[in-house]
């Protein structure tokens, strides 16, 4: 059986652009959930903090908004876009 990577996956970006994680290829990353609406949206600033601190260093965040869990990320594509925007301004 062939071992599976993250590297075989694509998904759709906000924009609804395909996004094929071979890009990261030699990348540290770091995937996360997010919902602008869960009561640990504040440790956005915290995540922003933190890639800015390693991004020289190879390191990527990838955040996935879900509705999932308890209907916290209600918005559109665009609305979250500019709701991660302005919580890490």
């Amino acid at each position: 059986m062939e071992k599976q990577t993250i590297y075989q996956f694509k998904v759709q970006d906000l924009s609804g652009k395909e996004f094929d994680f071979t890009t990261l290829k030699g990348k540290k990353i770091i995937i996360v959930n997010t919902a602008s609406q869960c009561g640990l949206t504040p440790q956005y600033k915290e995540l922003e903090a933190l890639y800015k601190k390693y991004k020289s260093k190879n390191f990527v965040i990838v955040g996935f908004p879900a509705n999932n869990f308890g209907a916290q990320e209600p918005g559109t594509n665009a609305e979250i876009a500019t709701f991660c925007q302005k919580i890490t301004e």
